[in-house]
């Protein structure tokens, strides 16, 4: 069976940050006057994107996630990317309806609105058979990543909206909306049944979402952030460690250039930020005459 990057033919494979999705060079002043929210921006992927959104000139970043502590780091690094860069967080379980709610309307109230939402937070379980599982750790990984993911949409989306159209008046582009998936979501490996099948659904929502809201402005994109040693992915058997030699950086900038609207037309599909960009605006017709990187079934007539 084809692997989705072989459908699409990507010939250049990035495992850091380079030219194309730099905030600093190529995408330098990309996000200037936005308003960022990142859920999970502690630390790994999600501080890295934090910092990458302010270097790209950002207004304002809303940073949530469970540790204070952590998020003050964030925080630091945030001012020192961009001095002019509002940043505003607060503590928030993405499993807790109310707190999102809160966190989401407190940044729309302190800074003004949404114009990209990065839905970054997440969880990996210790790897066991689905007979050996313990029931509340399974479903534990589906109430991160697919509750809390949803409970991120539902509250954002109407400001999302208002960005949409405030932007499209404007000449301008907004309402981007970054789920995180995994390359897992199309593999199926022993012992990884709850983080795989959460982050496929993942892969679906973001078309449900396109399809829904489409209509109204939204760019939805679900996205592999490469194969980063975080330490949620510490959690992988180890030797799998080995494999995961991806900069945080990488995702960072993909998102980056994602609410850039230079990859509007990807709306509702699934992309790995491995994939180099410029090969990817190269392969347009077909991924878009083929209706390519989303979850079909597909069957082959005699």
């Amino acid at each position: 069976m084809a692997t989705v990057q072989d459908l699409v033919q990507i010939k250049n494979d990035h495992h850091k940050q380079y030219d194309a999705i730099n905030p600093t060079a190529t995408l330098k002043g990309a996000a200037e006057g936005k308003i960022i929210f990142i859920t999970g921006a502690s630390r790994g992927i999600g501080q890295a994107t934090a910092v990458a959104f302010a270097q790209a000139g950002a207004r304002g970043i809303y940073i949530t996630a469970r540790s204070k502590e952590a998020l003050e780091e964030t925080e630091s690094q945030i001012r020192k990317a961009n001095p002019n860069t509002t940043c505003v967080s607060s503590v928030c379980d993405v499993m807790d309806e109310e707190q999102v709610k809160a966190a989401v309307q407190n940044c729309v109230d302190v800074l003004g609105g949404i114009d990209t939402v990065d839905s970054n937070a997440g969880y990996l379980s210790y790897g066991k058979k689905i007979g050996e599982t313990e029931t509340a750790e399974w479903w534990k990984t589906w109430e991160i990543n697919m509750k809390g993911t949803y409970y991120v949409i539902r509250y954002t989306m109407p400001h999302l909206i208002a960005s949409a159209k405030k932007h499209a008046a404007a000449g301008s582009t907004g309402g981007h909306l970054i789920l995180i998936s995994s390359s897992g979501a199309q593999k199926v490996r022993k012992t990884a049944s709850d983080y795989q099948t959460s982050k496929h659904a993942i892969n679906r929502l973001a078309e449900f979402v396109q399809e829904d809201h489409g209509e109204d402005g939204i760019k939805c994109f679900a996205i592999h952030p490469g194969g980063v040693l975080t330490d949620l992915a510490k959690n992988l058997p180890t030797p799998i460690h080995a494999m995961l030699v991806d900069e945080p950086e990488l995702a960072a900038g993909f998102c980056v250039w994602l609410s850039s609207g230079k990859a509007d037309w990807l709306k509702g599909r699934y992309l790995s930020c491995n994939w180099d960009v410029n090969d990817l605006e190269g392969m347009r017709d077909e991924i878009l005459n083929n209706d390519l990187l989303v979850n079909r079934l597909r069957v082959k007539a005699d």
